[in-house]
């Protein structure tokens, strides 16, 4: 194994990371791993931080990679070392679920539908099941498009009620 991106020979991780380097040469990892600096601002020990939890990042296409670092930094405004710590955020779809989620917990506290201060992490990782018993069945009455926004937003729409201007 590649001693480089930091998966240990005993971690439960250590079979992706074999399946996310095979077939790559050297080259074309450390490529990939000056890719991930640049477009998440990361430094080397961030890199590592963040392939030692997700070496399928060595896998994703470039493109991918450069849409997810925008919505994340720019729109978002996640800071690097906080993606480097929760790199399963890149590996989830960005417009499947954490665009509409971002989305929706935007609005719920933009309209003080949230009671309580919910990480940008725990709302693209709980299952959809839970998402929605907490963040939108508890809402009909106030916001009863809610449910239907979303919906149109995991679908890669932009729902009225979601564009924050």
């Amino acid at each position: 194994m590649r001693q480089g991106i930091g998966v240990p020979r005993g971690s439960g991780m250590f079979r992706q990371a074999l399946h996310a380097v095979a077939f790559q040469s050297e080259e074309k990892i450390a490529a990939k791993v000056d890719y991930l600096k640049n477009t998440f601002r990361w430094s080397a020990a961030e890199v590592v931080i963040a392939l030692s939890k997700a070496p399928m990042l060595l896998r994703m296409s470039k493109d991918m990679l450069q849409r997810k670092s925008e919505f994340l930094l720019s729109e978002v405004g996640l800071e690097p070392m906080y993606i480097a710590h929760r790199p399963i955020i890149i590996c989830l779809s960005l417009e499947g679920r954490v665009r509409p989620r971002y989305y929706l917990v935007k609005f719920l506290k933009k309209n003080g539908l949230l009671d309580r201060d919910l990480s940008f992490y725990t709302a693209v990782k709980i299952t959809d099941k839970v998402f929605v018993e907490k963040l939108i069945s508890p809402h009909k009455e106030a916001a009863p498009h809610l449910a239907e926004d979303y919906a149109i937003a995991c679908k890669g729409e932009v729902p009225t009620n979601f564009r924050f201007t």
